[in-house]
Parts: structure tokens; C-alpha cells; sequence
């Protein structure tokens, strides 16, 4: 997720990332602990990103809650993919563990038969009395490392305990990824040996958005980081495959209900390059400019 909105003051804000980083295929995790004197309000827009998150609340106290249009959610939650019009307001962000799992990774960890698109859900609604356990083995920690190493655990469990996505649909996910959305569903059809159809089909029962979609939103992210290095909206445009600047601006418009020049300035990605360090096809793309995970 790319928040934008109310911005933190990012002085007050300690970042962590795990030491080493995470070794488990498709995930990753960044600690954030907002020191402010006193509660001050939150209202971030949060914006679709190529991943499903997992927002876990530990900082103890009301925290943040996330609204969408007929639903409210404190707490823990998961964020699938393209979440549409959802903001987290509240007074003070508190602690809070931010992991990001590739659609492939969530389906293993939260069930396949979960909906991770389109929508906002507890952890608890996911997993039951299990999500107040993992809350309370991370309160209970005294580090982030030791926070990471928990979390690491759980997800590990939950990975082994779940049947992956089909090799095929990973497959065509990760060159989604790896070709910034620049990729034909027909020629990666081919690739796994399969009819476009089933592709469709396969790929949206398990990852729950459509090959095209999904190209679609890998593209913006490519698109947004590259506005966010400091790059002109006309050849952020050219680079990352959209026709012209009309094109860019109505995608972002779709995507995250902001101009270029807005989605440019968004406060989240000012931290990308602390919490998220290990360059993505964006960040290599953009030659290693700062800001770019």
C-alpha cells in the first residue's frame, strides 16, 4: 500500500527491516514505531499496490482504524489488492508491523479460498483465534529483531501448512512483475502451456484479480516511483509503457484518485528506500534512484 494523504512527521517515525532480510519467497517486512509526544491525528488515503498487506496493530492503545465505503475495521487487518476508496484515520499510529506478501505468498498464508482483492479484513476474520496469538507473542517481544523472528515463524508455519498457487499462475505472476506489466496475457498463456481462458480463470480464482488487472496495477507502481524520483510525468509515460501522458494520467487517476503530480509527493514513498530496501524491477528501472524500493 502507498499511503498518501495527512502526512506523519517522519522525525518522529523509527523504521525497522529485518536483519537479514526475511528469507521467505515473496514477503517482507519493515517495523514502524511513531514517537510523537502526544496522539496526533492520522487520515491517509492508502492506494493500491502490487502486493496484499498485513497491517499488524501493536501498539496497544485505539490505534488506527480503516474505512471503507460501509465498513470500519480496527486493529490488525489484511489489505488485499486494489482496495478502493480506504483510508485509515485515528490519533497516532502507535507501532505497527507492516508485511507485504506477493499474491502468491497470500494465498498460502491466508487460504486460497480468502478474498484478497477489493477489499479491507481483520486478521481475526482470517484467522481466528490464531490472529490473537501471533498479537500477543509480537507484544510481548522486546526488539524488533525478535518481533521479525516471530513473525517470520508464523508465516512459515502457514506457508508449509497450505498447498501453493498452481506453479503456473506463480510463474505468470512473477513475469508479470519482472516485465513492470509490459507483458501480453496470450504470450504468457503460451509460456505455461496453457489456453487463455484457463489462464483467466486459474490466475483470478487464486490470486483474485484478473492477468490483466494485474498488469495493469504492476505497471502503476512501476509508473509511481518513477514520478517519485523526480522523473517528468511524459517520459515516466514512455518508460513504463503507456501510450502518452493522457494515458499515465488517467491510470493514476485510477488507481489512486490523484494526478501524477500529487501521486509524486505521496509522504509513504519517502520512506520506501528505509523500509523496503531490496530494489524491485521499479527501482531497477530507475537506476538506482532514491525513494525506489
Amino acid at each position: 500500500m502507498l499511503p498518501i494523504g495527512t502526512p506523519l512527521d517522519w522525525a518522529r517515525v523509527d523504521v525497522a527491516i529485518p536483519r537479514p532480510p526475511v528469507r521467505l519467497p515473496g514477503i517482507s517486512m519493515a517495523g514502524f514505531d511513531h514517537r510523537a509526544p502526544v496522539p496526533s491525528p492520522v487520515d491517509i488515503t492508502m492506494v493500491a499496490y502490487p502486493a496484499v498487506t498485513l497491517l499488524v496493530d501493536l501498539s496497544g492503545e485505539a490505534g488506527v482504524a480503516y474505512e471503507t465505503p460501509g465498513r470500519h475495521e480496527h486493529g490488525s487487518v489484511v489489505v488485499g489488492l486494489l482496495p478502493g476508496d480506504l483510508r485509515a484515520t485515528g490519533r497516532g499510529a502507535g507501532r505497527l508491523l507492516q508485511i507485504r506478501l506477493e499474491p502468491a505468498a497470500a494465498a498460502a498464508v491466508f487460504g486460497a479460498s480468502a478474498e484478497l482483492s477489493g477489499t479491507v479484513v481483520t486478521l481475526e476474520d482470517l484467522w481466528g483465534r490464531d490472529a490473537e496469538r501471533a498479537e500477543d507473542r509480537l507484544r510481548a517481544a522486546t526488539s524488533w529483531d525478535e518481533r521479525f523472528a516471530i513473525a517470520h515463524d508464523i508465516l512459515a508455519r502457514r506457508l508449509d501448512a497450505h498447498p501453493p498457487v498452481d506453479p503456473q499462475v506463480a510463474h505468470v505472476w512473477r513475469r508479470t512483475l519482472t516485465g513492470r506489466g509490459q507483458v501480453r496475457v496470450d504470450g504468457l498463456a503460451d509460456e505455461v502451456g496453457w489456453s487463455r481462458k484457463r489462464l483467466w480463470s486459474r490466475f483470478r480464482s487464486q490470486l483474485g484479480i484478473t492477468p490483466k488487472r494485474a498488469a495493469r496495477l504492476v505497471r502503476f507502481d512501476h509508473a509511481a516511483h518513477l514520478l517519485a524520483a523526480g522523473h517528468a510525468a511524459a517520459r515516466v509515460a514512455v518508460e513504463s509503457g503507456y501510450v502518452d501522458q493522457s494515458h499515465l494520467h488517467r491510470e493514476v487517476m485510477t488507481f489512486a484518485g490523484l494526478t501524477p503530480t500529487a501521486l509524486a509527493a505521496a509522504p509513504w514513498l519517502a520512506v520506501d528506500e528505509l523500509a523496503w530496501p531490496t530494489p524491485s524491477p521499479a527501482g531497477r528501472m530507475a537506476k538506482g534512484r532514491p525513494g525506489l524500493r
